[in-house]
């Protein structure tokens, strides 16, 4: 959505990627970390702006343990799966539901 955009100055820093899993607070990495198995492998990989993850849904609160590991689970198939394809489909698709407004905010 447009609020992302500022994070173009984190892309253009360095400091995150275009597509990539989404960051999370450090509070949510010392919990899940102990609850998820592959959490800390998500942080092999920059952040990105969108993600495998977001593009299918798993995007907002995570009030319940599960909608947690399903936003997991997409960014470990993410970077197992990762080619230039790929990114390139995510963007379509970020670009596709954000003109839609499906799920964008």
């Amino acid at each position: 959505s447009l609020d992302e955009l500022p994070q173009f100055f984190n892309v253009l820093q360095g400091r995150m990627s275009i597509v990539g899993p989404r960051p999370h607070a450090v509070a949510h990495n010392e919990l899940y970390r102990k609850l998820i198995k592959g959490y800390m492998l998500r942080h092999k990989a920059k952040p990105g702006i969108t993600g495998w993850a977001q593009v299918n849904g798993w995007r907002g609160e995570t009030e319940v343990l599960e909608k947690m590991k399903a936003r997991i689970e997409h960014d470990l198939y993410y970077l197992k799966h990762w080619s230039i394809w790929l990114d390139l489909w995510i963007i379509f698709k970020t670009a596709w539901i954000v003109l839609r407004k499906d799920n964008a905010y």
